[in-house]
């Protein structure tokens, strides 16, 4: 992942509202705060998130039986995004779609072209009579113009069995770049485990939206979830619990490598966490020489927080950090190492302080970035940190200034409010599973996870200094991929839109419109959601 901060040029937005053939719009319920009127979104621009720009046209393509998927070229990413796209179309449509390297003027097109405005991520979708051509700088590019295909495509299309058709995408051109280099999402693994199927279940549902890091909270106070060669019962004994007292797991080193090949193959980093010093209990349950007393805590599989801490004055601790951020280095291709630091109440703040600054030396010195929750601002940031903002209405100014001052120091910011972004809050209305969720930062509906600007969430925040936005998803009450599907379902949309989309196309009521016409989609894929009822959902299929 580049770390730095990118910006498309901020587009009229209204292109996005142009009518166009084809263009379909859900009616206005009328709640939620809407206008009376909402506009009409043309097909070619009815994606989340919102292209920078859409220009449509009246003659579309249509995928037939003689379609091939073209990549010229050699490039083996792009043929590796091509085989992805063919193995997304061939079980609905029953198609061939032979994919060549042949060059061609007809087909799926995937170009690899020197077009510096497109940067890193950016693509241009072009659909006329004869061809679909998604041209890209870096495969990456690709991989997203090929989501952007995918929402254009009836929603059948993501159906595993062969459906009737017709496979036709809007004619026009998308050109399309991120706002945010940073749109991420974290899943925590520790409070409840998770298999490697659900990861990657997870995964394949942020690649959707164009999301591109995955940040895994692999370790609390009620498990610890990744195999360590040099301290063997982090996982066996720290890992055994869970909240509620399942049985918990962990994953092997193999499986970490499988789940970080897998989200590289959507085009996603990994950016493992390593919680401390607090929410250690289940690495001070599984070593007592970790606590200062010498004593084992017993497996903790309750919610509280802020009543555990490794030991900052014994050198054993910093023999532990090192093994552990060292092994998790070696395994980890990415940049970035999340070291925690959040609700550390067990901790002095003058020890707190030194431990982290112990702690950032170490990831630096294994040749990784640090990042840590916005209680390190309160510490020393070493230069090139990235604070994670968590706080929400009722986090006290001296936080928030911390963290402003941090980010004129040269820190970089990834804001995940609470009271927005943290897909466990609990909705204002019942879901369907009705025990799910929390609601210390108070309830969160789609509007308010929706309707707002990360660049002036915070008075003072230098705008250059927003990296990007992450959606947490934490796991008290949430257990299996059901459940977390109900909470990110339908507000993890709004949030990847808030980290791609230029600012000048965000408007709830258009937005709420393409959201409603996600949900056919999500029947097809299996994926439970919340309807809400500030969106006008169509009659499901399910």
């Amino acid at each position: 992942m580049n770390p730095r901060h990118t910006r498309s040029s901020l587009l009229v937005g209204s292109l996005l509202l142009i009518a166009a053939t084809g263009a379909s719009c859900f009616a206005d319920s009328g709640d939620g705060g809407g206008a009376a009127s909402a506009p009409v979104v043309p097909a070619l621009g009815r994606v989340i998130p919102a292209p920078a720009s859409v220009t449509p046209h009246e003659v579309p393509y249509r995928i037939t039986s003689a379609t091939p998927i073209r990549v010229p070229g050699g490039s083996r990413k792009a043929r590796e995004v091509a085989d992805y796209l063919a193995d997304v179309l061939r079980p609905s449509t029953g198609y061939a779609l032979p994919v060549t390297a042949d060059a061609g003027a007809d087909g799926i097109r995937l170009l690899l072209a020197d077009e510096a405005d497109l940067g890193t991520e950016g693509y241009r979708l072009e659909s006329g009579e004869r061809a679909v051509t998604i041209t890209a700088r870096r495969p990456a590019g690709l991989f997203h113009g090929v989501q952007t295909l995918r929402q254009l495509l009836p929603p059948a299309v993501e159906a595993r069995t062969a459906q009737s058709g017709p496979w036709t995408v809007p004619g026009g051109t998308v050109r399309d770049t991120p706002r945010y280099a940073y749109r991420g999402a974290m899943l925590d693994v520790a409070r409840h485990f998770f298999t490697v199927d659900e990861v990657k279940r997870y995964i394949d549902q942020l690649a959707l939206y164009k999301v591109n890091t995955l940040h895994l909270h692999l370790s609390d106070d009620q498990g610890w979830r990744l195999a360590v060669d040099s301290w063997p019962d982090l996982a066996v004994k720290g890992g055994a619990t869970e909240v509620g007292g399942g049985k918990g797991g962990y994953y092997t080193k193999d499986q970490y490598r499988e789940l970080v090949r897998y989200a590289a193959s959507r085009y996603l980093e990994v950016i493992p966490e390593i919680d401390m010093p607090g929410h250690t209990n289940a690495a001070l349950t599984a070593y007592p020489k970790l606590n200062c007393d010498g004593e084992a805590r017993e497996p903790y599989t309750g919610t509280k927080v802020g009543f555990s801490s490794l030991c900052v004055p014994e050198e054993i601790t910093y023999d532990f950090v090192d093994d552990v951020i060292r092994e998790l280095a070696e395994l980890t291709p990415g940049e970035v190492i999340h070291i925690g630091g959040d609700e550390a109440d067990a901790t002095p703040a003058d020890e707190y302080a030194t431990f982290m600054d112990r702690a950032q030396d170490v990831v630096n010195r294994y040749g990784k970035r640090v990042m840590g929750w916005h209680q390190l601002a309160g510490a020393r940031p070493v230069d090139g940190a990235v604070i994670q903002y968590w706080g929400y209405d009722e986090t006290g100014d001296a936080e928030r200034e911390e963290v402003v001052r941090a980010a004129r120091d040269g820190a970089e910011v990834v804001l995940s409010p609470a009271d927005r972004a943290y897909l466990d809050m609990q909705y204002p209305e019942v879901t369907d599973i009705p025990y799910l969720g929390l609601e210390w930062a108070g309830k969160v509906d789609v509007r308010r996870s929706y309707d707002w600007d990360p660049d002036a969430y915070l008075d003072g925040l230098p705008a250059d200094s927003v990296l990007g936005i992450e959606a947490p998803l934490w796991t008290e009450t949430l257990s299996n991929s059901t459940e977390l599907e109900v909470m990110a379902f339908p507000r993890l949309p709004g949030l990847a839109e808030l980290g791609w989309s230029p600012r000048s196309t965000h408007d709830w009521d258009a937005y709420r419109q393409r959201l409603a016409a996600q949900a056919p989609r999500w029947d097809v894929l299996g994926i439970r959601y919340h309807r809400s009822p500030q969106v006008s959902w169509p009659a499901s299929t399910k």
